[in-house]
């Protein structure tokens, strides 16, 4: 049976068209047929067989913007202890609206290291909720005295919680790793997260300390490769990111401590850094919500970043989104923000652009999907916008200058009206 394609093609014009990667187009075109984009280009270019096609435009045309480390737990503080006390229906519930919220200001994918994504990417999947696509780590790997250990929790308790779904997951020794890694693979797991250092305001995590073992490292690292998964790996300490970087793990996230020995190694064997500078620079401005380590680092974090940027260590944008509050200045669906930080860092907004898009799906290593660019053959993922944010890197963090949003073909926002609930 024949299947009429033509009939599905639908069409784009912008006044500008930013690919995600490259120069921008004037007066550009895209056409997509269901999930996948079958042309972009000048509009004075079009092939003839899409002219007749009636256009939907826009004042700017971009790639749909990836967040490549958030969480989605449902806390209401920042804390671990938090994340392990609340029940997991009342996560879910807080984490509903947050999904809504980041795809209606143009996140069409998320990196979710550690939570409920798993759970909330087969809601979405099935169509009960609009959101991102979720690539999720369901638990970040924690030594037993690490940055997953919930010290107010008996260890017992703890254990109980994190077999009943709460994602952390502690191990010791590189068989209980090796373990580890596998039973993230089991619950559906699209990267290995592990803590390689401490935290910042956890009380008795040493944030200058390298957490796991070296042979601890190299055995995760190895057991997710043989899988096809990448490892990503929180870091503050410096030494914990040579540790990471040595043992194989692709992305850094935070690197809050970072030095030059460990930049310059990261250049040398092209490993992605999710800086997540918006949280440091919130927590900093914020001490009243028990976040004062943030004051303490937060110049170290900005110069580590500056430093990264121009030493040409490839970045993606992630915003270590956590909190669930509708009080404060910093919450899902401003995670455009983070890309005025990539700006303050020394990237043009060209630069933080392809951060925010081409370079989401490398977080994923092997696992990379076909997303981020405005290309023939990629996914039908992009935003159309009322402003130019060439012009001024801030419009991205505001999701009212985000007008229309499809992902997967699906228009899911159109002429600005928030998506579902949100209004």
């Amino acid at each position: 049976m024949r299947v009429d394609t033509a009939s599905k093609m639908q069409r784009i014009d912008a006044q500008v068209l930013i690919p995600g990667r490259g120069s921008p187009i004037t007066n550009g075109t895209l056409i997509f047929c269901e999930k996948k984009i079958t042309f972009v280009g000048e509009k004075s270019k079009l092939p003839t067989k899409y002219q007749e096609i009636s256009p939907i435009e826009v004042p700017i045309l971009m790639p749909g913007l990836w967040d490549c480390h958030v969480h989605l737990c449902g806390s209401a503080r920042y804390s671990l202890g938090d994340v392990a006390s609340t029940h997991m229906v009342v996560a879910g519930a807080r984490c509903a609206r947050e999904v809504v919220a980041m795809l209606n200001a143009g996140f069409t994918s998320v990196r979710e290291l550690a939570s409920y994504g798993v759970q909330l990417a087969t809601v979405i999947d099935e169509g009960w909720l609009p959101g991102p696509n979720i690539y999720s780590s369901v638990s970040i790997l924690s030594t037993t005295s690490g940055h997953g250990n919930v010290r107010g929790i008996p260890l017992d308790v703890l254990w109980r919680k994190i077999e009943n779904g709460t994602p952390l997951y502690l191990c010791d020794g590189v068989n209980e790793c090796i373990k580890g890694v596998r039973v993230q693979i089991r619950k559906g797991a699209k990267v290995i997260k592990l803590a390689a250092s401490g935290g910042i305001v956890r009380e008795g995590d040493d944030v200058f300390a390298q957490q796991f073992s070296d042979k601890e490292l190299a055995a995760i690292v190895d057991e997710a490769s043989r899988n096809n998964l990448l490892v990503a790996a929180h870091c503050h300490a410096n030494k914990a990111i040579l540790a990471a970087i040595k043992a194989g793990c692709r992305t850094i996230e935070h690197a809050t401590l970072i030095e030059d020995d460990a930049i310059q190694l990261m250049v040398e064997k092209d490993v992605l850094l999710i800086a997540t500078r918006g949280i440091v620079k919130f927590g900093a401005e914020q001490p009243e919500i028990a976040v004062r380590e943030h004051c303490k680092i937060n110049k170290q974090h900005a110069e580590g970043y500056r430093k990264a940027v121009k030493a040409g260590v490839r970045i993606a944008i992630g915003t270590d989104m956590l909190l669930n509050s509708f009080k404060l200045p910093w919450g899902y669906g401003m995670n455009g923000v983070e890309l005025k930080s990539a700006v303050e860092a020394g990237m043009t907004p060209l630069q933080a652009i392809e951060a925010a898009t081409a370079n989401g799906p490398a977080s994923l290593g092997p696992k990379a999907v076909n997303s981020g660019l405005l290309k023939e053959g990629f996914d039908a993922d992009f935003i159309g916008l009322d402003k130019n944010p060439l012009e001024d890197i801030e419009i991205l963090g505001d999701a009212k200058n985000i007008i229309h949003v499809w992902k997967g073909g699906k228009l899911f926002k159109t002429n600005g009206q928030p998506i579902g609930f949100l209004n």
